[in-house]
């Protein structure tokens, strides 16, 4: 197939890209071009996907068999795009967010849970409801926390950090709030299984690891796949007004979702357990991007110790 990858330079585009190059289709990226293909040999089309006319002009003359939307946020980054290839191909993919459900007493999330209208992921969810209503064939990717080599948010980081200063980890509640990783690369794979599979067709996916974990116990795996044992304190986030601040990179609730349908439709499986994804990230990222040097602000959890 030849397939187009809104962004591709950046995190879940670059093993999207080696997956499908793997599989021996040919990709397409459009983006700012700020940053290098992350592969040689393929096509890069340069442009600003919020610019509805350029995008018209730049995409209006090249033909695809499927498009992955990895960086629509709002339904008016989608939809321009939309209207170009409606009538045009096999399978449009968008990647949305577990974040679009809910909060529940009954969990783990599945597909068919009720969505949060005031969440943040709002857009993704209006751009679901969107395609699904033009007829376009469609499906929608909704991960959990995504972790691995090359993550642009302090999500796995932000525990190594403090591992190997050998500082206090910061943990709200009692540590015992659920929650769930999913490595990249196993991301990329389950999107790209969706190609040629006409069962994913107007279908949603959860995408994640196939286990939950607690803060606790994620601290615990963090300190493990770094070779040290970390030292938790426990505070309650009610008793601090960090403004805009962030103490602590994950939402302080249970967050998880069932995976069960992507892996039977899709026939994937996560190639990664916590503890070997983790190892992956700190060896083969933070370590090689010298992060261990980094000057990291710990201003945050000097207040909530300077309080215990």
């Amino acid at each position: 197939m030849r397939v187009l990858i809104m962004g591709g330079t950046r995190f879940i585009g670059v093993y999207l890209t080696q997956v499908l190059l793997e599989k021996g289709h040919e990709v397409v990226l459009f983006n700012r071009g700020n940053k290098p293909a992350p592969a040689t040999g393929i096509k890069v089309i340069q442009g600003d996907r919020q610019n509805a006319a350029e995008l018209q002009e730049k995409l209006s003359g090249e033909s695809f068999d499927a498009i992955f939307d990895n960086n629509g946020r709002e339904l008016s980054d989608t939809q321009p795009l939309v209207e170009i290839f409606i009538d045009k191909i096999k399978h449009f993919v968008y990647v949305s967010s577990a974040g679009v459900y809910l909060k529940s007493d009954q969990l783990p999330h599945r597909e068919g849970d009720p969505v949060d209208p005031n969440s943040r992921h709002q857009g993704k969810h209006e751009t679901e409801a969107y395609l699904a209503q033009v007829g376009i064939p469609w499906t929608s990717i909704r991960p959990t926390y995504i972790y691995g080599p090359q993550n642009y948010n302090d999500l796995e980081a932000w525990f190594f950090d403090r591992i190997v200063n050998n500082r206090p980890l910061p943990i709200p509640g009692n540590g015992l709030h659920i929650t769930q990783f999913g490595h990249v690369k196993d991301l990329a794979k389950a999107m790209a299984a969706v190609l040629g599979n006409d069962l994913a067709v107007g279908q949603i996916y959860n995408v994640s690891g196939d286990r939950f974990v607690t803060f606790a116990g994620l601290a615990r795996v963090c300190g493990e796949a770094v070779g040290k044992s970390p030292a938790l304190v426990y505070y309650d986030p009610k008793q601090f007004d960090f403004g805009k601040r962030k103490a602590f990179p994950l939402r302080v609730q249970h967050f998880f979702a069932d995976v069960h349908k992507a892996m039977t439709e899709l026939h994937w499986q996560p190639e990664y357990d916590l503890l070997s994804g983790l190892k992956d990230s700190f060896h083969n990222d933070y370590l090689i991007q010298n992060r261990p040097q980094a000057a990291i602000d710990f201003s945050v959890d000097e207040e909530i110790l300077g309080k215990m």
